[in-house]
């Protein structure tokens, strides 16, 4: 009897598992094992840094905003101006106004000013 080629669905999804893998270091990128093991730690890690890294963009944008705030002479701090924004209905989320902090402190400051003194 002729040899008969075998394992084609294991063979496409070894292969579909090693493209994920391939800048992977030593075994974990050429052993079948190895290569499954690490694909499950790396999802499972992305997933949870994912999560980590909103967490530490807000803090950023937290920091942010109070140091540009605190530099202004009305004494007004971060509480203090995200409870007003949201008492007088400004629909400005902390990364916008951290942008705002950066490239335009007037801007930042106008609008903490107005928020203590309402016309």
């Amino acid at each position: 009897m002729t040899r008969t080629r075998r394992g084609y669905i294991a063979n496409r999804r070894r292969t579909k598992i090693c493209f994920l893998t391939s800048h992977f270091r030593g075994a974990r990128s050429r052993l079948t094992r190895s290569m499954i093991q690490q694909k499950i730690r790396a999802l499972a890690s992305s997933d949870r840094d994912r999560d980590g890294q909103k967490r530490n963009f807000r803090r950023l944008w937290v920091t942010r905003i109070n140091a540009v705030i605190r530099e202004n002479s009305i004494s007004i701090n971060y509480n203090r101006l995200i409870n007003n924004l949201y008492k007088r209905q400004l629909l400005l989320n902390r990364k916008i106004l951290a942008q705002m902090a950066i490239l335009n402190r007037n801007c930042i400051f106008t609008i903490s000013k107005n928020i203590l003194n309402p016309a």
